[in-house]
């Protein structure tokens, strides 16, 4: 089973490229970038049911895609038998927990892809309910305030006057736009695939396995195919061409 690994790289490969190929052709993709864009429902969210955010391969799995793919990792770990719990296979654990945590959480301040954002010319910018978008400072992006004239009312003192004040009573978060947002899903999602086939070469080898075994291998499985599909979504209905590609080469 050596060849799982190069199997599914081939797989996530021709997925990300014509589903890609395929939002470019017929205009499917969300420039989730652009600050006009980013906060409205997909054009397509109507039709196609992944195109939604607030889908449930979204919500419930590719927004904590890490945890379920190391509580995954751990069921194959402690069902496999005693000579297949090599240390090698905790320590890649470890480190792929450290890459996603710099990645995506932080490193040294800003997480590495908040700091191609801000270094590809990003601001951080702040949705009004109006429609408007205001430029607030970076520090807000990065620790992820949620902001309100009653919670920053200095803030909102500084703003230009606009057509539309803010209640009082609402608040939002601002996000980090403009700049090259790497697609953190597609970054994350190849790590996870090819990370659950790695450790199962080590269990796909003739012999007996235990029951508990046997489901964990199953369970590994079908995350696999459910990462695939949210490959195939992601790269269907979000982010630019680019965005994606870099995530994938991340």
């Amino acid at each position: 089973m050596r060849n799982i690994r190069f199997t599914l790289w081939i797989a996530i490969s021709s997925i990300v490229l014509f589903g890609t190929a395929y939002s470019v052709l017929y205009d499917t993709y969300l420039d989730t970038s652009n600050p006009l864009l980013a906060h409205l429902p997909h054009p397509l969210g109507h039709i196609h049911y992944f195109a939604s955010k607030s889908n449930f391969l979204n919500v419930y799995f590719i927004k904590v895609a890490w945890g379920w793919t190391s509580v995954a990792f751990f069921f194959l770990w402690f069902t496999s038998p005693p000579n297949a719990r090599v240390r090698g296979r905790m320590v890649k654990w470890v480190i792929e927990t450290g890459v996603w945590l710099m990645f995506t959480s932080w490193f040294f301040g800003p997480a590495l892809l908040e700091r191609v954002v801000l270094a590809s010319g990003g601001e951080c910018i702040l949705s009004l309910p109006s429609g408007d978008h205001v430029s607030v400072p970076t520090q807000y992006c990065i620790s992820r305030s949620s902001l309100s004239p009653t919670s920053h009312p200095e803030l909102f003192r500084t703003f230009p006057l606009m057509p539309f004040v803010p209640p009082v009573d609402w608040r939002a978060m601002p996000r980090l736009r403009r700049g090259h947002d790497v697609s953190g899903h597609i970054f994350l999602l190849t790590m996870s695939i090819l990370f659950l086939a790695d450790q199962l070469r080590y269990t796909l080898r003739p012999g007996q396995r235990s029951t508990w075994h046997t489901m964990a291998i199953v369970v590994n499985v079908a995350l696999i195919g459910t990462w695939l599909l949210a490959s195939w979504t992601t790269s269907l209905y979000f982010h630019a061409p680019f965005e994606k590609f870099t995530g994938y080469r991340a």
